[in-house]
């Protein structure tokens, strides 16, 4: 016997005013997390532009590279790009007793750990491809590690320890049959002693890291030091060599650039045949170029053999599509080029090259999608930036990690692209500021967005000051001049500055939360000493139970405008927490202060996944957000934009993906899309279904409601609606569905109908895993 479920009932009460709901409910996050800028909307088409990346070492003698990214530093240093769990192995006899010991610097504050492994066996390329006893720093944890390989992870011990970030520490490892025992720098006690019952036998040492960026030195083995140099092939590590016929070549990436710290050195040594590098785009998956459609683009060169040549080619050169010859001498000078394409390739290469004996050295080379590949005469992809305008944003917060690093500063964001200074960066070692908020700002113009963008927290008070000023003082103003001349003469108009992002976040020192008030503070007051109407944003991290929050909460209330809370958001219904947590903050600023205006914004709606599933969780967050529309200001996906198969970082959540050659929306921007084009503005009742997640709203007027419903369960729902007190013939029914991990491919899109003249007082089916939208009007 089959059972169906009766139709439940939907009442939405147009008449019953509850609230109201900010624009910016329908926003993005935007930062450079996996690509989303250099490689992604960025129409430079060239990765590693100013050859900042060192060339790719070779393993030191005596040594094996098990996986990720290890490069030469200064003298006796080596560099390894985080990622999980690189290794560098010894090669040597097994060592079963002794002490090792090695000196590690790590990064910043935010990767995980790096150290020793010792003991090793069996190992491979691979997170936990070894056995062996890890011994690691964290200087986010503020912990020294103790764990055990099997092919799997057992911690053993951790303990607090004072380890910082850009500062040498040394870890040092005693051996001794079950008893292992762990030193930090010159101490004289172990900071862990620990006996392991069921120890690993002899092996070797490793160097490991973590999803940190780590350096390392003076490794010792019993008291002898192990040799570390490595040798580079010679070219700049997101470059190909370009070598043909005869010719002989030499390769160095050497200082004195035109512009940052390092340049390419191409020799051309003699014999027929051509000498040079070239590029393929982001981690080499090609540039796409389109016949008849000319690129355009510069590059800084000198050299003695008089002219070079650049060209648009297929991926292995055998095939060249352009070529223009451009001139050099022996100072550095900008070499501007125009390349029209023969042919259409998705997959092609820039390269530049000499064909007789001489040296050339390269430097800053930019190439641009053609004019009509470009939005609205911005160096900005046309395809990704209408695909993300097409998903219903109105807003879009410029933030994120990325501010969290020294190099992050806005004065180095401005004037002559070609000159701003490259910088170590959190995602990516060695960003350029060929984009940067202003260029963010003048997209968000063009395309017609809301803007917020955030600063680094060390920023000094007279740069915070002149921000204020560059942003929109008159050109009689110094640094409103310099806008001018930058090319801007209006006035920007962000919404919101953001001071820092995720604040002493998973930081156990509470120092770190009052400092950030104190720089917090300064800033604002900075800020609004030269322009009171900036909104500004407090971006501590939210931890309501921690006392800390109301000593922010009092530094900061009187110069913001808000406090940005950051939700998890792959749960189809996690919306039903954020919907308790904002009451809980509200709840809170209200105690501290009854008569505050202190809001929130949600700047990054976060998460692991870009499915079906995704898109449930953002539309509960979003009727969550909505329902708090007096309270909460912004709500913003995270993150905007991924490249397909270029996840450098583990954050999986693009809105919208992108190729070489071509954009799409995922199922969350789908869903962003459906809902943004029935926004509006004024929060009305609609009773609480079992199962179901909903919302409603009207127009100022009140001649229109919509309703949003979000079926999260694994099973279809029948669903009469009324709208008390409302005149309706008829409803405009728009339904999102699909599997819950379903997703959008270049040629496949997600599930959707669309029903224009539903009779009202008639069940409607919803789909499982549905989000559907009706609207009506007198």
């Amino acid at each position: 016997m089959i059972f169906f479920q009766a139709p439940v009932h939907i009442t939405v009460e147009p008449n019953r005013v509850l609230g109201h709901i900010t624009p910016a409910m329908y926003g993005a996050c935007m930062e450079d997390v996996n690509h989303e800028v250099y490689g992604g909307i960025y129409s430079q088409r060239i990765f590693g532009e100013s050859f900042e990346e060192p060339p790719p070492g070779t393993s030191p003698r005596g040594w094996q590279r098990l996986g990720g990214e290890w490069s030469p530093g200064a003298t006796g240093i080596i560099c390894s790009r985080g990622g999980e769990g690189p290794k560098l192995v010894r090669e040597m006899p097994d060592l079963a007793d002794g002490t090792i010991e090695t000196q590690i610097r790590l990064s910043n504050d935010l990767g995980d750990n790096a150290g020793l492994l010792v003991r090793v066996s069996k190992a491979g390329v691979g997170a936990d491809d070894f056995e062996g006893y890890e011994i690691s720093l964290s200087s986010k944890l503020r912990q020294i590690i103790l764990g055990k390989h099997r092919h799997d992870f057992h911690l053993l011990k951790s303990v607090d320890a004072p380890i910082g970030s850009s500062r040498w520490h040394r870890l040092r490892v005693t051996l001794a049959g079950l008893r292992i025992r762990v030193f930090l720098d010159d101490e004289t006690a172990p900071r862990i002693d620990f006996t392991d019952d069921q120890p690993l036998g002899p092996g070797k040492v490793a160097l490991r890291n973590w999803n940190a960026d780590a350096e390392y030195r003076d490794v010792r083995i019993n008291g002898e030091t192990a040799p570390m140099s490595l040798a580079g092939e010679g070219v700049s590590r997101l470059w190909d060599r370009v070598m043909t016929g005869e010719a002989k070549a030499r390769f160095a990436v050497e200082e004195g650039a035109y512009n940052g710290t390092l340049c390419q050195l191409i020799e051309h040594r003699g014999g027929a045949g051509r000498v040079g590098v070239a590029n393929r785009g982001l981690n080499r998956w090609g540039i796409s170029v389109r016949q008849g459609h000319t690129m355009e683009g510069r590059i800084y060169l000198r050299g003695d053999v008089g002219t070079a040549t650049v060209a648009l080619q297929s991926a292995d050169g055998a095939r060249t599509y352009a070529t223009q010859q451009v001139k050099l001498g022996p100072n550095w000078t900008k070499a501007p080029f125009r390349l029209k394409p023969s042919a259409t390739d998705p997959n092609a290469r820039f390269a530049i090259w000499i064909d007789r004996p001489g040296k050339l050295w390269a430097d800053q080379a930019v190439l641009l999608d053609a004019p009509q590949h470009r939005f609205k005469g911005l160096p900005i992809r046309r395809d990704i930036a209408e695909t993300l305008v097409g998903t219903g944003i109105n807003f879009i917060r410029y933030g994120g990690t990325m501010v969290n690093v020294a190099g992050y500063r806005w004065k180095s964001m401005i004037g002559d692209p070609d000159r701003r200074p490259p910088y170590a960066g959190n995602w990516y070692p060695s960003e350029t500021n060929g984009f940067g908020i202003f260029d963010f700002l003048n997209f968000c113009e063009r395309a017609k967005l809301g803007s917020a963008f955030a600063i680094n927290i060390d920023e000094t008070p007279e740069d915070a000051a002149d921000l204020a000023d560059y942003l929109t003082a008159p050109a009689s103003n110094p640094w409103g001049r310099r806008r001018v001349e930058d090319g801007h003469p209006a006035p920007y108009h962000p919404e919101y500055i953001e001071i820092g992002n995720e604040e002493a976040i998973a930081n156990t020192d509470p120092t770190a939360v009052t400092h950030y008030a104190e720089r917090f503070q300064l800033l604002a007051k900075a800020i609004h000493s030269r322009n009171p109407k900036l909104k500004l944003v407090c971006s501590a991290w939210w931890t309501p139970d921690s006392p800390q929050m109301k000593s922010v909460f009092d530094v900061v209330e009187h110069e913001a405008a808000a406090w940005d809370l950051h939700f998890w958001c792959d749960d189809p219904n996690a919306g039903a927490n954020i919907d308790r947590d904002l009451d809980r903050a509200e709840r809170l600023f209200k105690t501290w202060n009854p008569a505050t205006t202190l809001k929130v914004v949600v700047f990054e709606e976060n998460g692991n996944r870009h499915d079906m599933q995704r898109a449930l969780g953002h539309a509960t967050t979003l009727n969550a957000t909505r329902r708090h529309g007096d309270f909460v200001l912004a709500d913003c996906t995270a993150n905007a934009l991924q490249p397909l198969h270029q996840n450098d970082n583990g954050w999986d959540q693009g809105t919208v993906f992108f190729t070489p050659d071509q954009a799409w929306a995922m199922p969350p921007g789908d869903v962003q899309a459906l809902l943004a084009a029935d926004a509006l503005p004024v929060r009305v009742a609609v009773n609480p279904v079992k199962d179901l997640d909903t919302f409603a709203s009207k127009s100022e007027d009140g001649r229109t409601v919509a309703l949003t419903v979000v079926n999260t369960s694994d099973h279809p729902v029948q669903a009469n609606l009324s709208f008390r007190d409302f005149p309706s013939g008829s409803i405009r029914v728009q339904v999102f569905s699909g599997e819950l991990r379903a997703i959008n491919t270049p040629t496949h899109k997600g599930s959707s109908s669309c029903e224009a003249g539903y009779p009202v007082g008639n069940t409607i089916t919803l789909p499982s895993h549905s989000v559907a939208s009706f609207r009506c009007s007198r």
